[in-house]
């Protein structure tokens, strides 16, 4: 069946280039949309170095605050009136809201005010992260609010089982999975480099030890000491190295942990996918997530990962075959999961492959048509005029070029 294509606007307090899950998730829906026919319009904080006069087409900006404990990351401003206004001349036929800041509930409030059919993301679990910067009192107040956002939206797309179980035990409702892909061919074991490794103090024979995010409290990152110590102990024939990419406000502590480590900054592009691909096994501590990119790409780079059963690791990894699990909280048993590839160079070997196979599958197209889906699905349930719109596409004119899709 033909569809019409749609104006969608997608609402974000964080956006390429900047780099996180959050941003790298929009960036690939909104090319993957514009590729299929649609109109996509964005609505984010300025970042550093966009002044006032910045301008591009189908994007609104909005003053942006300094998120506290969070260098690098901002909310953006009440913006209500001024989406009324820009919405009122050319309103958008559904808006998706991927973060609950001040900026999301402004759009939310305009979007409802104005008939506007409405999807939302769960991306980032403020309620976890709040315990990590002190704010341990504020959990039942945000989980309060969130539920009290999503219950507002036509559906609430979360990117991992756990994740769906979790919100539905606390009073979420109308929830539905849209996993997370890999550009496989961006991230490939063909791209690993030993000049890189030899930067990194290492020959072809010994192992990188590899971690790529935010170095920030919220990542677990106290248990990378530990589970280097373990690997050194239980293998000092062989020589490992800690790599850690990526960059946040734990760096300085962590310099001081690990002097040893080779800490390689924020990468992105091919970089990133060199420094990956340069990699042999992959740590990944964080409990907090609500999918975890990086563990795709890891995979997808040929790396072994060892990570706790939740998110992308527990939808993507099978224990023993491509990775390493173990039950979230147990640091004994992700450290035995570490300390357990490393057997074997034929263990090591074979994950490494397995991890590949699998991640290679885990294309972005397939997700981002699954989102036109809910789109189109949040556009029928707010405006039945929608379906006579759309009957009204399928009159194909003679010599019209044929429907997409």
């Amino acid at each position: 069946m033909n569809t019409p294509a749609l104006r969608i606007t997608l609402v974000s307090e964080t956006f390429p280039p900047e780099i996180n899950g959050v941003a790298n998730t929009l960036g690939r829906l909104s090319e993957g949309l514009r590729q299929r026919g649609h109109e996509v319009e964005v609505v984010r904080p300025r970042q550093v170095g966009e002044g006032p006069a910045h301008n591009a087409p189908n994007l609104v900006l909005c003053r942006g605050w300094p998120l506290p404990g969070y260098p690098g990351l901002q909310w953006g401003e009440v913006s209500m009136h001024k989406l009324l206004r820009h919405w009122r001349r050319q309103p958008p036929d559904v808006l998706y809201i991927a973060t609950e800041g001040p900026l999301g509930l402004s759009a939310l409030r305009a979007a409802r005010r104005l008939g506007v059919a409405v999807v939302s993301g769960f991306h980032t679990n403020f309620p976890q992260y709040s315990g990590q910067y002190g704010l341990g009192l504020l959990t039942r107040l945000l989980t309060h609010y969130l539920r009290w956002f999503h219950r507002r939206t036509a559906i609430t797309l979360v990117p991992s089982l756990s994740q769906r179980l979790e919100l539905e035990r606390r009073g979420f409702e109308r929830l539905a999975l849209m996993a997370r892909g890999v550009d496989a061919g961006l991230f490939n074991p063909a791209r690993r480099s030993q000049a890189l490794r030899e930067r990194w103090g290492l020959g072809p024979d010994d192992i990188a030890v590899l971690h790529v995010g935010r170095l920030a409290a919220e990542k677990n990152l106290g248990l990378l000491r530990p589970s280097l110590q373990a690997l050194q102990t239980a293998y000092p024939q062989k020589r490992l190295r800690l790599v850690l990419v990526g960059d946040g406000p734990q760096r300085a502590a962590l310099e001081q942990q690990l002097p040893d480590a080779v800490f390689c900054g924020a990468q992105r592009g091919e970089v990133l996918a060199e420094h990956y691909a340069s990699g042999d096994l992959f740590l990944f501590p964080s409990l907090t997530e609500t999918f975890g990119n990086v563990v795709l790409e890891a995979m997808a780079s040929g790396l072994a990962v060892v990570a706790y059963d939740e998110a992308a690791a527990a939808q993507h990894i099978r224990h023993g075959h491509s990775g390493a699990l173990a039950m979230p909280g147990d640091q004994m048993a992700f450290i035995d999961a570490a300390c357990w590839l490393l057997e074997e160079e034929e263990t090591l070997r074979r994950v490494r492959l397995n991890a590949r196979r699998h991640a290679s599958r885990q294309g972005w197209p397939a997700i981002v048509e699954q989102f036109e889906g809910y789109l189109y699905g949040a556009c029928r349930q707010i405006a039945p005029a929608f379906e006579k719109a759309e009957a009204t596409t399928m009159a194909i004119k003679p010599g019209s070029p044929a429907p997409r899709g």
